[in-house]
């Protein structure tokens, strides 16, 4: 299955650092630094393509031409284990305004919820990032989608750790304007809607609730 949306990171040290999150032996203090740092390099690759304007700085010696991001960035992470990736995103966009979804997936219809929305009336970026460690049926992240397109962004990514064919092909097939920044994708889905092989519950091995 090849979607032309869909860039899976090969970097080195995130497949090292995916590969220490999905040991069942990582505790939930390792496991929220390996999230944050994960979230550091898929933001680098997630933002490749942010306009730039020139200026004119003065180094020690000269002056020179320099550049500067000219878009705001949006961050949405996706509660609760979405909250994680905040942090080091944050890192690399420090200027970045963040704005909460809370989306849950209901356990009996798989099917997404709606219960937070703090988002202002009119768009105050012109890029948003979703965050979400996984994208399983991809029913939470476009539904995500679905409000920031209302809310009236027009430029928006996801960003998550672990994807399944079945959330890529649902919100490539919803939303097909949509990036998907991932470290991998795994094989399937079980029959609870969990990622196969996975690394269980992200918002539980972040939070200690396990």
């Amino acid at each position: 299955m090849t979607h032309p949306q869909v860039f899976v990171s090969d970097h080195p040290l995130v497949k090292h650092k995916l590969t220490l999150l999905r040991d069942e032996r990582t505790d939930h203090r390792k496991f929220r630094e390996l999230v944050r740092e994960i979230a550091i390099m898929l933001c680098y690759e997630a933002t490749r393509d942010l306009t730039l304007v020139t200026r004119t700085v003065r180094t020690p010696l000269a002056e020179t031409t320099g550049y500067a991001v000219q878009e705001d960035v949006g961050l949405v992470p996706i509660l609760r284990a979405g909250l994680g990736m905040v942090d080091g995103v944050w890192e690399m966009v420090p200027g970045a305004q963040v704005w909460h979804l809370g989306i849950y997936r209901d356990e009996k219809t798989l099917r997404p919820v709606e219960y937070y929305n703090r988002l202002p009336v009119e768009p105050t970026v012109q890029l948003c990032l979703v965050l979400d460690p996984m994208l399983a049926t991809g029913g939470s992240a476009s539904a995500a989608v679905d409000v920031l397109k209302n809310w009236g962004v027009r430029r928006i990514k996801f960003v998550g750790l672990i994807a399944a064919p079945e959330g890529i092909a649902h919100l490539s097939e919803r939303h097909p304007d949509v990036p998907i920044h991932v470290a991998a994708v795994d094989d399937h889905l079980n029959e609870v809607g969990f990622i196969v092989p996975g690394l269980g519950d992200a918002g539980d091995r972040q939070f200690g609730t396990a």
